[in-house]
């Protein structure tokens, strides 16, 4: 690449871009994004298209180029920097750029810090609260195998960096860590307030309830599931990593690992999800399970739906347009007026 080109790139990289959270209904477009996704289609007249997913830290939004052809969709690589210019509009309560235009971005034009998802500060944050539910529960085995989780860095280097999902809730590098330490605070405020709840279960099972996912979804580049993801899926995964860590307390402490608490810890993550439909192998049979699975729930569904207003933000209305997913459109003014 010739000098006049780099140049020009690196002139263009001092100019500010616009983060997908801040872009808004008819405003033109002419920046670099990451390619999360591309898939080449045929519309009802034959003409081929492109439905693509950009990406920013701030989130994601989906582009399509019109009458695209091959040499187009071979050039564009998944989890790569690309120049996309064109026009965003809102479709179907969403809003999308349709592009006039999309290539390889020049490396000068682009600044990592602006796709880097992983929020270092946060992870921190989540992480010494994490250390210290743990490190604060009064059940001795649940205290112990909590500790072989911690002092194994290679875990928790993987655990602050794991998504909790490709898309909906938490789907950000970090975002596992935050789902986890959301639900465990929640425990310890809510299991205290039912006699038949066991805290220190109910709270090691919302820190053991997803750990599956560090394996199951690769978080690097691209959010996308591993072959063993997509083989094994989370849950069993997750069985088998509290199994590896069970035999590592059995060796540290010279004691058997108590046989009814692992069968409970194991009953907490293979019913999370709560019926066997959404995936569990088993329905929820003990008040920890119950409340695990609910509390799961919750916290998914609004953030999920907290994801949907902060997409729609550009939109000066107090309401979401109407958003087919979940039949509805969502208040999204930030202040709630005086009694």
């Amino acid at each position: 690449m010739d000098q006049s080109n780099n140049g020009a790139g690196a002139s263009q990289l001092s100019k500010p871009r616009k983060p997908i959270n801040q872009l808004a209904d008819a405003m033109s477009i002419d920046q670099v994004f990451v390619l999360g996704d591309k898939q080449q289609r045929t519309n009802r007249q034959g003409s081929q298209y492109l439905l693509l997913k950009l990406t920013d830290r701030t989130g994601t939004i989906v582009a399509m180029l019109w009458n695209a052809d091959n040499d187009t969709y071979d050039q564009l690589e998944r989890g790569g920097y690309v120049q996309c210019a064109g026009r965003t509009q809102i479709h179907q309560g969403a809003l999308q750029i349709i592009l006039s235009s999309i290539a390889v971005a020049d490396p000068p034009t682009v600044n990592p810090a602006d796709f880097d998802r992983f929020d270092a500060d946060a992870a921190d944050e989540a992480e010494t609260t994490l250390i210290e539910i743990l490190t604060g529960l009064t059940n001795p085995p649940l205290k112990q195998l909590a500790s072989c989780y911690l002092n194994d860095e290679s875990f928790m280097k993987r655990f602050r960096r794991a998504t909790a999902a490709v898309s909906n809730h938490h789907a950000y590098p970090g975002g596992l860590l935050r789902h986890t330490v959301d639900l465990m605070e929640i425990c310890q405020f809510m299991g205290p307030r039912y006699q038949r709840v066991n805290t220190d279960l109910l709270t090691f099972g919302a820190f053991l309830h997803d750990l599956g996912k560090i394996e199951e979804i690769l978080c690097e580049g691209e959010l996308t599931y591993s072959d063993r993801g997509q083989f094994v899926g989370h849950i069993v995964i997750g069985i088998q990593m509290l199994g590896e860590k069970i035999a590592q307390y059995e060796t540290e402490t010279e004691q058997a690992f108590p046989a009814e608490l692992r069968l409970h810890l194991e009953h907490l993550i293979v019913s999370h999800h709560g019926q066997r439909e959404y995936g569990s192998p088993c329905l929820p049979a003990t008040m920890e399970a119950i409340a695990l699975h609910h509390i799961d729930n919750l916290d998914a569904k609004v953030t999920s739906f907290d994801s949907l207003i902060e997409s729609s933000m550009g939109n000066q209305d107090h309401w979401t347009p109407y958003l087919p997913s979940i039949s509805r459109k969502l208040w999204k003014k930030p202040d709630v007026p005086n009694a």
